[in-house]
C-alpha cells in the first residue's frame, strides 16, 4: 500500500512541475500600497519563475497594489544593479538545465554574481531570494551561502511524502514578526500554505518566519522526485521554510517554496495550487506584507 502511494506521488509531482501554468483569474481585492519603489524579477538566469508565465500572478498582485512590477533580464553586476533597490529571484537554474534532474546541481550564478549581489545588499538593496525543491535548492545554495543560509538540494516532507504544509500561529511553525502582526499594513496573519519545497539552516541573526520542527522529514533524492527506502534523509528539526535577516544597510528574505507566492492551475485538472487555494486565503497578505518590509527602512 505505501509503495502505491508513493508511486501516485512521483507520478503527482512529474505531471504538476510539467503542466504548471498561471492562474490569471486570481484578482484578490487589495489596498494600494504607500510605497512606490519598483520590484525588479530575475528573468536572466533560467528561471522557472518569470513574471510573463507562471509569476503574473506574483507580478499582477503587486501591481494591483500600486507597485511598479519588472522582469530584470541581465547578468548581475555592479551596474546592472545600481540603480535597484528590490530584487526577486524565484528557482534560478544554470543555463542549459533540463530533465531528468540529477545531483550534483550546478549554481545558477557565477562566483563573480554571487558577489556582486552580496555587495549590493551591503549598501541597501533589498534581495528576495526563492529557492523551492530540488533543482532549485541546489542552483541557489551558494548565493545563499553568501549570507549564511545552509540550503539542501532536497524537498521538505512528511512521513508519508507528502509536502503540502499549513504554517499557523496554532501549531507554533508561524513566527511573530512585524510582517505577520497586527501593525503590518495588510494585517495579522493566522496561517500560511506552502505546497511542497525544501527546508534550510539559518544563521543567527535571522527570523525565522515559517518554522519547520522534528515532524517534518528533508529527503535528499539523486533525481528529482525519485524515492526509496534508500533515500538519504533527516528530521527537519529547528530549520526553516521562510526567513528574513537584515545584512549590512540592506535586508533579505529567504523562502524555499515559490507556489505560495504565486496562483497556478496544475495537471489535467487544473486544480488550484498558490494564493488562489482555497486554504491559502492568508497568502497574498502575507505577500504583500512581506514585500512592504522589504522596502522600508
Amino acid at each position: 500500500m505505501k509503495q502505491a502511494i508513493v508511486l501516485i506521488f512521483l507520478l503527482f509531482g512529474l505531471r504538476v512541475f510539467s503542466q504548471q501554468v498561471a492562474d490569471n483569474k486570481y484578482l484578490p481585492v487589495v489596498k494600494k500600497a504607500n510605497q512606490k519603489e519598483e520590484i525588479f524579477v530575475d528573468e536572466a538566469h533560467n528561471n522557472f519563475h518569470t513574471v510573463s508565465n507562471r509569476f503574473k500572478p506574483f507580478a499582477t498582485l503587486l501591481r494591483r497594489a500600486g507597485y511598479t512590477v519588472k522582469g530584470f533580464t541581465n547578468k548581475f553586476s555592479d551596474n546592472s544593479l545600481k540603480k535597484i533597490k528590490t530584487l526577486v529571484i524565484s528557482n534560478a537554474l544554470a543555463s542549459g538545465s533540463r530533465p531528468p534532474f540529477v545531483t550534483p546541481t550546478k549554481s545558477a550564478f557565477t562566483n563573480e554574481e554571487i558577489k556582486v549581489i552580496k555587495k549590493w545588499v551591503a549598501k541597501g538593496g533589498s534581495l528576495f531570494l526563492i529557492a523551492d525543491h530540488m533543482p532549485f535548492a541546489g542552483a541557489s545554495e551558494k548565493l545563499g551561502a553568501a549570507f549564511e543560509f545552509k540550503f539542501y538540494d532536497s524537498f521538505l516532507l512528511d512521513k508519508d511524502r507528502r509536502g503540502i504544509f499549513d504554517f499557523s500561529k496554532k501549531n507554533s511553525m508561524l513566527a511573530k514578526h512585524k510582517i505577520t502582526s497586527n501593525k503590518s499594513p495588510y494585517g495579522k496573519i493566522k496561517r500560511v500554505r506552502t505546497f511542497t519545497g525544501q527546508a534550510f539552516k539559518i544563521p543567527n541573526k535571522a527570523q525565522s518566519i515559517l518554522k519547520t520542527n522534528e515532524k517534518l522529514i528533508v529527503y535528499l533524492p539523486d533525481t528529482m522526485w525519485r524515492f526509496s527506502s534508500k533515500t538519504k534523509r533527516f528530521k527537519a528539526t529547528n530549520m526553516s521554510q521562510g526567513a528574513v535577516i537584515k545584512y549590512k544597510k540592506g535586508k533579505v528574505a529567504v523562502f524555499g517554496e515559490a507556489a505560495m507566492f504565486t496562483a497556478q492551475l496544475a495537471g489535467r485538472s487544473q486544480f488550484k495550487v498558490g494564493m488562489n487555494a482555497e486554504e491559502a486565503s492568508e497568502n497574498y497578505k502575507f505577500l504583500l506584507n512581506l514585500i512592504y518590509w522589504l522596502q522600508s527602512k
